[in-house]
C-alpha cells in the first residue's frame, strides 16, 4: 500500500499550507484548503486583494468579535472522525470477536508494527509528533485495516508539520513492508525549500503611543525584541512565541491590560515569502493600588502589607510585582502566594493588587544527612515555629555536626516592620577542627537588613567569645563587639541561577576599643560577573578580598580572621587550608584575595561542561603575600536550588588532585 501527497502546479488540486486560526483569544486550529492560490492565515474583516476566500470556506465570530477564517468544515473534522472511526471499529471487532464461538474466531489482530521517518533531520521529531501512525504503533490489538487508514491520514498529517516548520510543498509518501515482522511503515517527506519572511508589520495603538518614556519605551522594548526577522524561515511555534513575547513585553510595564486585536501570517506557498502582521492594542497605563487579600487565618494583614516592594499610586510593573510574591514566599508563613493587579478595573490609576494566600504550617521539623569534599559527611536538625508569639514572630533552632565543624544556634526573626526592616537575634555556638587549629567560639548579637534583594542593605552588632588552639602552639583567648554595615548589589537576570550580570558586595566594621580585647577594623570586598559570549557560551569572572586593620591577629576572634580554599574559593586545595602556619596549624591571616575565571560550555538548558583557573591566599602582611594557582574542569547542572557543580581540579602549590562538589549560590 502506497500513499502520496503532493502539490501540483497553482490551481490544481492539491495538500497545501495549514490554516490557523490566529487571533488572540481562540485556540489554533489545524485545518486544510485543497486550493492552489495563497493562502492567508488569520485575518481581520473581509478577505481582500491577496486574500481568497476557498470555496466552502467559512467565517467565525469569536468571543472578541474578530473574523476567524475556517477551512471547509469537512477537513477540521478529520481528526475527530478519524478517533470516532478507530474507536467505532475497534469495538466492533471485540464484539464480534466475544460473540463469535471460539472454534471459529480468526486472528483480528496484526499486532505492533514499526515506523520510520525518512526525512531530514530538523523535521523528524515534528512529523512523528504529528502522525496518528506513530502514536498507535505499539497497540497490541491493531489490524491491517486500521493501519491503512492511518497510513493515508499520515500523508495530511505530515504535509501539515511539516507545513507548520515553513516547508509549505513537502512531497510525502507513504509505503509499507509486511515481508518483514514487524510491519515497517516508512513515511518519507521531501520538504522542498523553506517559505521565508518576507515582511513583518508590528503596530500598537493606545495610550502607550502617546506616553513618553513609559509608553515609547516600552514599544522600543517591543519592537526591538521581536524574533522573526526577515529572511528567516517561517515557523508556527515561533510566529507564535514572537506574538506571546511582544504580547509579554507591553503587559510587563504598565501596560497589563494589553491585547493583540489583529495577527496576520499571509503565506504565499508558490513564492515561499510569508508577510506577518501584528497590531496590539496597549490599553491604558496602570498604577498599583491597594492591598486585597484573601487566606489570611493566623496573621494580620500588616504581614503582608509590610512587605510591598511598590507604594500606592506608583507605576504598574510585572517586574516589581514578582518581587512582592518573592517577598512573601520567602518568609515561611505562607505556602503559596499569587498576585496581580486588576486589569478589569473602572481606576487603573489606582488599580487594586489582588493577592490570594495559603498559609503554610507554623511548626517544620528538618533532619538532613548530606555529603560535601569539604567537611564529609554531615547530619543537620532544624526546627522552625514562624509563629511564635502569634505575631509572627519566628524561632529557628539549628544543629550542625561532622568531622570539622559542630554548631548549634537559636535565632529569633521579626516580620517586616513598616519601614521594610527585618530583625534577627542570633544565639550560638560553633567549634571547628579544620588544618590543626581547633576554634571555640560564642557568640550573640543583633542584625537588621532591608527587603530588597537587588540593594540589599544590612547592620549588625554582635559580641564574640573565641578560643583558638593551634596544634603546637599555644591556646589564645579573645573577644569582641564587633558593628558592621553590609550593602549588597545584585544586578543579574535570576537572582539562583544567573546568566548575565553582576553581583557586588562590601562590608566594612570594627572592634570596639574597650569593649574588645583589642580595637581593629575589618572591609571586606566581593564581586562576580557572569558575560554571555553566545547562545551556549558563558563566561564567569569572580574577585574578593579581604583585610583587618590591625597590627597584629592577636586579639582578633578566629571567626573574623580569613583563611580559603575549598569548594567555593581556590578548587584544588583542602578546605580552609591556605593560611597562615602556627605551628603545625594552618590559622586565620588578617589578609585574603581570591580571583577565578571560568568557561561554561551549556550543552542544553539543564547541563553543561566547564574549565576554570582559580588564585588565591590568605597571609598576614602584605609583603610577603603569595598567590597559589589552582585549575581543572567540571560539570554544572541547573537546579531550583541554583547551580549544582561537580569539579575536578589540580593545586599547583599542593601537587594535588582533589574532587570538589558545590550547590547554589552564597552573596
Amino acid at each position: 500500500m502506497r500513499s502520496r501527497g503532493r502539490n501540483g502546479p497553482a490551481g490544481a488540486l492539491r495538500h497545501t499550507a495549514p490554516v490557523w486560526a490566529d487571533s488572540a483569544a481562540a485556540p489554533q486550529l489545524l485545518c486544510q484548503w485543497n486550493i492552489g492560490e495563497p493562502i492567508a492565515i488569520g485575518g481581520l474583516g473581509s478577505p481582500g486583494a491577496g486574500e481568497p476566500r476557498p470555496p466552502g470556506a467559512l467565517s467565525a465570530i469569536d468571543d472578541n468579535g474578530l473574523v476567524r477564517r475556517i477551512a471547509h468544515p469537512r477537513s477540521c473534522l478529520v481528526p475527530w472522525l478519524r478517533a470516532l472511526a478507530i474507536a467505532a471499529i475497534v469495538g466492533t471487532m471485540r464484539a464480534q470477536a466475544a460473540d463469535a464461538p471460539t472454534e471459529h474466531a480468526a486472528p483480528i489482530a496484526e499486532g505492533p508494527y514499526r515506523v520510520e521517518i525518512d526525512a531530514p533531520s530538523d523535521l523528524r521529531a515534528p512529523i512523528a509528533a504529528s502522525l496518528g501512525l506513530v502514536r498507535w504503533q505499539h497497540w497490541p490489538d491493531m489490524n491491517a485495516d486500521i493501519a491503512e487508514r492511518l497510513a493515508a491520514e499520515a500523508v495530511g498529517e505530515a504535509t501539515n508539520a511539516a507545513a507548520a516548520e515553513g516547508y509549505f510543498s513537502a512531497s510525502v509518501d507513504v509505503a509499507v513492508d509486511r515481508s518483514t515482522r514487524p510491519t515497517v511503515y516508512t513515511v518519507k517527506v521531501v520538504p522542498g525549500e523553506p517559505t521565508r519572511i518576507a515582511d513583518v508589520r508590528i503596530d500598537v495603538s493606545g495610550p502607550a503611543v502617546d506616553d513618553t518614556p513609559r509608553g515609547t519605551d516600552a514599544i522600543a522594548r517591543l519592537r526591538a525584541g521581536w524574533g522573526l526577522a526577515p529572511g528567516e524561515i517561517f515557523r508556527q511555534s515561533q510566529w507564535t512565541a514572537a506574538k506571546n513575547q511582544a504580547l509579554a513585553t507591553l503587559r510587563a510595564a504598565p501596560y497589563p491590560a494589553a491585547r493583540i486585536v489583529r495577527s496576520e501570517a499571509a503565506i504565499d506557498p508558490d513564492a515561499r515569502r510569508a508577510a506577518l502582521s501584528i497590531a496590539i492594542d496597549s490599553g491604558p497605563a496602570f498604577r498599583f493600588g491597594d492591598l486585597v487579600t484573601t487566606g489570611l487565618g493566623r496573621y494580620r494583614a500588616a504581614m503582608v502589607e509590610n512587605y510591598r516592594s511598590f507604594a500606592r499610586g506608583d507605576p504598574y510593573s510585572e517586574a516589581t510585582l514578582e518581587q512582592f510574591i518573592r517577598r512573601l514566599n520567602r518568609t515561611g508563613y505562607f505556602s503559596s502566594v499569587q498576585a496581580a493587579i486588576d486589569v478589569d478595573s473602572s481606576t487603573p490609576d489606582d488599580a487594586p493588587v489582588r493577592v490570594a494566600i495559603i498559609e503554610a504550617p507554623a511548626r517544620h521539623l528538618e533532619v538532613g544527612l548530606g555529603f560535601s569534599t569539604d567537611v564529609g559527611y554531615t547530619s543537620k536538625v532544624d526546627y522552625r515555629d514562624v509563629n511564635l508569639d502569634r505575631n509572627g514572630l519566628q524561632l529557628l533552632v539549628n544543629g550542625q555536626l561532622d568531622s570539622k565543624i559542630q554548631s548549634g544556634s537559636i535565632r529569633l526573626i521579626a516580620p517586616a516592620n513598616e519601614f521594610g526592616w527585618i530583625g534577627t537575634f542570633p544565639l550560638g555556638a560553633r567549634r571547628t577542627d579544620i588544618e590543626g587549629l581547633v576554634t571555640r567560639t560564642a557568640y550573640a548579637g543583633t542584625r537588621w537588613n532591608s527587603l530588597d534583594e537587588r540593594r540589599e542593605r544590612a547592620y549588625s552588632a554582635t559580641y564574640y567569645d573565641d578560643e583558638q588552639e593551634p596544634e603546637g602552639a599555644a591556646l589564645q583567648r579573645s573577644h569582641a563587639t564587633y558593628l558592621e554595615a553590609e550593602q549588597y548589589v545584585r544586578e543579574v537576570d535570576n537572582l539562583l541561577s544567573p546568566t548575565r550580570g553582576f553581583m557586588a558586595s562590601l562590608q566594612g566594621g570594627g572592634g570596639i576599643p574597650g569593649a574588645s580585647t583589642r580595637g581593629f577594623g575589618r572591609v571586606v570586598g566581593r564581586f562576580v560577573a557572569w558575560v554571555p559570549l553566545d547562545a551556549g557560551l558563558e563566561l564567569q569572572l569572580r574577585a574578593e578580598g579581604g583585610a583587618v586593620l590591625a597590627p597584629t591577629r592577636d586579639g582578633i576572634p578566629s571567626t573574623l580572621l580569613f583563611r580559603t580554599g575549598g569548594d567555593t574559593t581556590v578548587r584544588g586545595y583542602a578546605f580552609e587550608s591556605l593560611g597562615v602556619k602556627e605551628g603545625s596549624a594552618t590559622v586565620g591571616g588578617r589578609y585574603y584575595a581570591v580571583a577565578s575565571a571560568e568557561l561554561v560550555r551549556w550543552v542544553n538548558e539543564f547541563w553543561g561542561v566547564a574549565a576554570f583557573a582559580d588564585t588565591g591566599n590568605a597571609g598576614d602582611s602584605i609583603p610577603g603575600f603569595r598567590f597559589v594557582a589552582g585549575y581543572g574542569a567540571g560539570i554544572r547542572v541547573r537546579t531550583p536550588l541554583g547551580p549544582f557543580r561537580v569539579d575536578v581540579a589540580y593545586g599547583e602549590a599542593s601537587h594535588e588532585v582533589r574532587l570538589h562538589f558545590s550547590v547554589g549560590l552564597s552573596f
